[in-house]
């Protein structure tokens, strides 16, 4: 689905949150990560949740990707309903529809890169013939066409980061959701991975993608994202058109 039928079926939003909570209880507790949190992500536009640590911003990051559920309220995603999904219905929209970037990685280590980018492929049923070449144009995509053999442990940070991009990539999904993508890495590499988000996001040709981004990091959501939402204790405390 390109970025134009995604503006057709979902009045040009990529995601919708409608009164969005999460709440968990802690003994005779009630923790609220996310409270009652109303937002629209336009399709093509980067946005950055920014908060400090405990504020909700990851937890509205896994309901958006549908790796958890609300306790209250919906969640669509280009027009489908994600609390009326059912796990099985969940895994495929996840799989074609949303690439996840995590900050560590999360690259099987006994796999090699080409397997483990190839995974998402595999779950999506992709036929065999058409995997080897949409695992290389992934891979040459992120400047890792070189070490298609090499396990996780052989790769440095930033290359490991390069590869879990790819992954999130190989299955050309239109929104890419990205939880603090630099927080394990150097200044220098997470600025080589910055740049690289950001032209998988507005690309010198073809049609960019939805980005979201999770970060703690002003100066960095500044530089790169089109509007930042700020999260403070499960709620937006504050939203900001940069672009």
């Amino acid at each position: 689905m390109d970025v134009s039928e995604t503006q057709a079926n979902g009045n040009g939003n990529a995601i919708r949150a409608d009164k969005v909570s999460r709440h968990y209880q802690m003994g005779g507790a009630t923790i609220r990560a996310v409270h009652e949190i109303s937002l629209e992500v336009r399709a093509g536009e980067f946005l950055a949740l920014l908060g400090a640590s405990g504020s909700g911003k990851s937890t509205l990051l896994n309901l958006i990707a549908g790796l958890d559920r609300p306790t209250s309220g919906a969640i669509l995603a280009q027009g489908r309903d994600l609390a009326g999904m059912t796990s099985e219905d969940l895994a495929k929209h996840r799989n074609r529809t949303i690439g996840i970037v995590f900050q560590s990685f999360q690259l099987l280590p006994r796999m090699t890169l080409e397997e483990n980018v190839e995974l998402p492929l595999r779950l999506a049923e992709v036929p065999r013939a058409e995997r080897p070449g949409r695992v290389r144009e992934a891979l040459d995509r992120v400047g890792l066409a070189a070490r298609v053999k090499h396990r996780p442990s052989e790769l440095s940070g930033g290359e490991q980061q390069r590869a879990a991009i790819a992954r999130a990539l190989v299955n050309q999904p239109m929104i890419l959701l990205a939880d603090e993508p630099t927080g394990n890495l150097d200044s220098k590499t997470g600025d080589e991975i910055m740049h690289l988000i950001a032209g998988i996001h507005r690309p010198a040709s073809g049609a960019g993608r939805t980005v979201i981004m999770v970060t703690h990091e002003r100066a960095l959501a500044e530089q790169y994202a089109d509007r930042i939402v700020t999260l403070s204790d499960g709620a937006i405390a504050r939203e900001e058109r940069l672009r």
